[in-house]
């Protein structure tokens, strides 16, 4: 059975006492070491501070080895599209060599087109395409915001490896199975929707005043769903979410691959929100402070993250959030795999 590290209450002095019960040996001297996170997007709030990491930067250094932060670009429109506007966006977030001590690197390069494919042979791929700078990487530190997701039900380690390393190509591959439905009835012509399609799948018929969808530009990326405030987009719930999970977990499989032994896997359980810090407006969290879990199989710490903010909330939080989504297809898959395994012991520190 799988051991899975558990502190309670986020704070830097909780952080730092749960990586000295980690064993970290796996990190050896002149390792590049990945601090696999997330900026935030622009206007969110509920990204975890770099400072909380801090105790992390201090034990790395002690290890002599070559730690950076990192993260690949986004397929929407945004300010983290691209490596230029993705690192000024860390920056006014505090990530930053001079605040840090350690450099901030977008893993699949200025236009998210610098990756290496893996071959995986799986149900979805036989190759997947991983960031450059993640694989070749000789560690990797997942660093996870466990939230809400609004195709994943949570979004933890299992997403941050899987759809956060990948490389931008990717991210079209593992979106394109959702596409959003379309209600032309409740547009009003506004246009806002159509400078956040990466795709340019929307335009304006300026005589109707509505919005034209076309679906087969369309890579399912999401954005519209977000943006619109007059409902015209919406999921299709019906089973394309399982298919962008088992995607995702195949690509997080990818990832992994190669590095047996040499990833940790810490998810933060702070200001958890309906949905991911991707979104670029403050969110107001349902729960704000648990703790913090950590371990070597992203299977177990998201398994036993789940538990510990549903037990803390009374119900099931992640189904409140997201009624609709079967959260466990990524989980069981992932098993399936052989990613990891739900069964897991809690060792509290």
């Amino acid at each position: 059975m799988t051991e899975v590290y558990y502190v309670k209450n986020v704070s830097q002095e909780n952080f730092e006492k749960l990586l000295r019960n980690l064993d970290l040996s796996f990190v050896k001297p002149k390792d590049f070491v990945a601090l696999k996170t997330h900026f935030g997007e622009d206007k969110c709030v509920t990204y975890i501070s770099p400072k909380l990491y801090s105790p992390l930067v201090k034990i790395l250094a002690e290890k002599e080895c070559f730690p950076f932060y990192t993260d690949t670009n986004t397929i929407y429109v945004g300010k983290r599209a691209n490596a230029v506007e993705h690192l000024k966006i860390a920056s006014e977030h505090g990530f930053s060599l001079e605040s840090l001590g350690i450099p901030v690197i977008i893993a699949d390069g200025i236009k998210g087109n610098d990756y290496v494919e893996v071959e995986i042979n799986l149900k979805h791929f036989v190759k997947a395409k991983i960031a450059s700078n993640i694989y070749y990487s000789d560690a990797l530190i997942c660093l996870t915001h466990f939230k809400g997701h609004m195709l994943f039900g949570f979004g933890g380690s299992i997403k941050n490896l899987g759809m956060g390393c990948a490389a931008r190509p990717a991210k079209f591959l593992l979106h394109n199975a959702m596409k959003p439905k379309f209600k032309v009835e409740n547009c009003i012509g506004c246009g806002r929707c159509i400078s956040y399609c990466p795709k340019k799948a929307l335009k304006l018929d300026y005589e109707k005043k509505v919005i034209i969808f076309d679906s087969a530009k369309c890579v399912g990326c999401g954005e519209c769903v977000h943006i619109c405030d007059y409902k015209v987009f919406s999921i299709p719930w019906d089973l394309t979410y399982k298919e962008v999970q088992e995607r995702t977990v195949e690509c997080a499989y990818a990832v992994v691959k190669d590095k047996i032994g040499k990833v940790l896997y810490i998810n933060f359980l702070m200001n958890v929100t309906q949905d991911c810090d991707c979104i670029n407006k403050k969110q107001i969290p349902k729960i704000t402070n648990i703790g913090i879990v950590a371990g070597y199989d992203p299977v177990a710490v998201d398994y036993c993250s789940l538990n510990l903010v549903n037990e803390v909330y009374g119900k099931d939080l992640f189904k409140e959030f997201w009624p609709k989504i079967d959260y466990l297809f990524q989980l069981d898959y992932a098993e399936e795999i052989g990613l990891g395994s739900k069964q897991y012991k809690i060792v509290e520190i």
